[in-house]
């Protein structure tokens, strides 16, 4: 070899040794392997006694309305009208939506559920609050059969708009882009 290729060769062949000992290594997380509430704050973890059931993304938009303020003559706010989003398995694929009001989470198979909210605690700036439900019996029979709590977790996005809310404006929607985790436990 020349010089010049030396070099080349040197990196392909440490860059293959490199990519055959990634490939032999475990993965950090085994297949299969259920989502871990460890991090989050104690408030929006799901009691002992559950296990996980199913793992989501949900990928959507939240509707806000411009109102007036609750218990404020004269002044106006952003309210949550509510979400629309696809939930999807950890490889992508749509397993259902999660739409409101109210708050429903729907599977594929049409079995969906209901909740009522438990608990939140804060997610970072710009995000919407992590949070915990504890469902209400199914409606219909399948995914949705047997879920006591949902958790959303890894949050992005989907608070109340940065424009104004002004009287002038009462009545008008604007849609927020968001992305967040759901997690369904049932009892264990």
């Amino acid at each position: 070899m020349s010089k010049n290729r030396f070099p080349l060769a040197l990196a392909t062949l440490s860059a293959a040794a490199l990519l055959a000992a990634c490939g032999a290594m475990a993965p950090m997380k085994p297949m299969g392997s259920m989502f871990m509430q460890d991090s989050l704050p104690d408030a929006v973890k799901v009691p002992a006694g559950h296990k996980v059931a199913l793992e989501t993304v949900g990928v959507g938009e939240i509707t806000y309305e411009c109102r007036d303020k609750a218990n404020a003559p004269g002044m106006t706010e952003w309210v949550f009208v509510g979400p629309n989003a696809m939930l999807n398995d950890r490889s992508g694929k749509q397993v259902g939506n999660y739409y409101g009001p109210p708050a429903t989470w729907e599977a594929m198979d049409g079995s969906k559920v209901t909740a009522t909210q438990l608990a939140v605690a804060p997610a970072g700036t710009g995000n919407l609050p992590y949070q915990l439900v504890k469902a209400n019996p199914a409606m219909g029979s399948g995914a949705m059969t047997g879920v006591t709590h949902i958790q959303r977790v890894a949050l992005k996005g989907g608070v109340a708009p940065a424009s104004e809310c002004s009287s002038a404006k009462k009545g008008m929607k604007e849609v927020v882009k968001y992305q967040a985790d759901y997690i369904f436990w049932k009892a264990a």
